[in-house]
């Protein structure tokens, strides 16, 4: 049995994300995506459910005392992308295998299909530093460039402002709940016991441009 590299701290952030197997599309359409981000609400407490019983108000459902703390999150066609903390020891491994198993339970049922879902075991880097965790809230919420330019870090970003607006409409992230967009969604996240980075949306949103600029030297 192999031990996990990662070892959860309470009040660490952790930047935790996996993909299919073999790079396999885990999300097809959008209700495969709205189905992963409503199990990111549902998951997150120590109440169990059953998704079939949750109507339209799905966050409003008493989930019990939370698991975890969300700061952030992005959803790609084969990967997802997560950042966390705990109070608890084991709540974070607790929360991944609710969400995991949820979701492969609704992603096999869907497609008839059998075996494992994801790519073994999720990853996670603990953010150790404050340069580190900042930049994970950028990290995570650029992803999305890579469906315009998938080498986009390598050969830079043409027209900043294009991809800045596609960042913006992408529903399948947390950026919305940053900039002030009424959305049911925003009760995933929980940015109170994460560093004030972002006083403003337009901080944020600063920020987000300002790495549009960053070009890998090779």
């Amino acid at each position: 049995m192999s031990l996990r590299k990662t070892l959860f701290e309470s009040g660490g952030f952790y930047h935790v994300y996996n993909r299919g197997n073999s790079k396999q599309t885990i999300f097809h359409d959008e209700e495969d995506y709205n189905r992963f981000i409503k199990l990111l609400f549902l998951s997150n407490g120590k109440e169990n459910f059953k998704m079939c019983f949750i109507r339209d108000e799905i966050y409003n459902f008493n989930r019990g005392e939370q698991l975890v703390d969300i700061g952030a999150y992005c959803l790609m066609p084969n990967h997802f992308h997560l950042l966390l903390t705990q109070s608890e020891n084991g709540s974070i491994s607790k929360f991944m295998q609710k969400l995991s198993t949820g979701y492969s339970m609704y992603y096999n049922k869907k497609y008839e299909r059998t075996g494992t879902l994801f790519e073994g075991k999720f990853k996670s880097e603990h953010a150790k530093d404050d340069r580190y965790l900042k930049y994970l809230f950028s990290y995570i919420h650029l992803n999305p460039v890579k469906l315009l330019c998938h080498n986009w870090k390598e050969e830079g970003i043409k027209d900043k402002k294009h991809a800045l607006t596609f960042i913006e409409q992408y529903k399948f992230s947390s950026y919305q709940d940053y900039t002030g967009h009424a959305r049911k969604q925003k009760e995933i996240i929980n940015l109170e016991v994460f560093p004030d980075y972002f006083l403003t949306k337009k901080v944020f949103g600063e920020e987000i441009f300002d790495w549009l600029d960053y070009k890998q030297l090779n």
